[in-house]
């Protein structure tokens, strides 16, 4: 496993991250969540990726359990806030960023996190009350760092230059082979303000994997026929034409003598401005196989021609 600085903070991550998305508290039972998360730290993952919106609690309080007794200072530890918990608790006011974080710190069994992200964009809040409650939770110890998911780059913008504020160090977007947009404005200017990304779904919600094929039913216990799970597929991925194409980038992936989701998670490795790829493992033996594409050597022609394939698609 291969580590990275987390924008201008001074976490080292690894380049593979464990996420809790629709998995741990879920979809997935507590005994092989457990279990995934051991094999994590058994193939050198140290970052574990949650939000209190994973199953209303659920997953937090799974990993919780999981990180019992392991060395604080071992793992770096990252969750959110902004969706709804209760039909009154939602947002970034400071109130709920005060009452949220202390219901997540409960829940991960620990004092404080290492990251602390804002889900989304809360418009319904001024921007200098979130960063101003943000920065409190920062200067008291319970969060060491904060960052953002799938803010738009006008809001990143107004944070960075907004004064006596804790700065944001890391960005959550969803990016893909399938899903480049970030591409367009929020990685360069990231990359100018000392602003990593720390990716989701870079595997297409396991499209990438090659697990899908054309004009075949869809794999029996898959995350495309999961009750809890399978909502949250695009199904313009699941077209005979994208499925089609993954084929292709398979191929790719043999040829570099790796698997289609190793080469899917390098592919985003390449960004430089990425400090790591979550997972969503359902089995331990994904963690290992998905771990190993840290540091997997790939032909760079073999990217481009990836890009091309799939470009076409989308």
């Amino acid at each position: 496993m291969q580590y990275r600085k987390l924008g201008s903070s001074d976490l080292r991550v690894s380049e593979i991250a464990l996420g809790s998305w629709l998995t741990y508290g879920g979809g997935v039972d507590k005994a092989r969540a457990l279990a995934c998360v051991r094999r994590a730290f058994e193939v050198g993952i140290n970052f574990i990726d949650t939000a209190n919106v994973y199953g209303r609690g659920a997953a937090e309080t799974v990993l919780g359990d999981a990180l019992a007794g392991i060395p604080r200072d071992s793992y770096v530890l990252a969750t959110k806030a902004f969706f709804p918990m209760s039909a009154h608790d939602r947002g970034l006011s400071r109130a709920q960023i005060t009452k949220q974080l202390d219901a997540s710190l409960r829940r991960l069994r620990t004092d404080h996190v290492d990251l602390y992200q804002c889900h989304r964009y809360d418009s319904e809040t001024p921007l200098e009350e979130t960063m101003a409650a943000l920065t409190d939770a920062a200067r008291n110890g319970k969060v060491r760092y904060i960052g953002f998911s799938e803010w738009p780059v006008e809001k990143i913008r107004a944070a960075v230059e907004m004064p006596n504020v804790e700065k944001f160090v890391s960005s959550q977007p969803q990016y893909s082979l399938l899903w480049r947009s970030p591409e367009t404005d929020v990685i360069p200017y990231c990359r100018q303000h000392g602003i990593a990304q720390i990716v989701w779904s870079p595997l297409a919600q396991g499209i990438l994997t090659g697990k899908y094929l054309p004009g075949e039913p869809l794999p029996h216990g898959s995350r495309a026929t999961s009750s809890s799970m399978g909502g949250f597929v695009r199904q313009s991925w699941l077209s005979e034409s994208v499925l089609k194409a993954v084929q292709q980038v398979s191929a790719l992936a043999q040829r570099n003598h790796v698997t289609a989701a190793q080469f899917a998670l390098a592919w985003v490795l390449r960004e430089k401005n990425v400090a790591s790829a979550i997972i969503g493992a359902t089995h331990p033996v994904q963690v290992t196989e998905n771990a190993a594409a840290s540091g997997a050597t790939i032909d760079p022609a073999d990217f481009v021609e990836a890009e091309r394939i799939l470009a076409a698609t989308v």
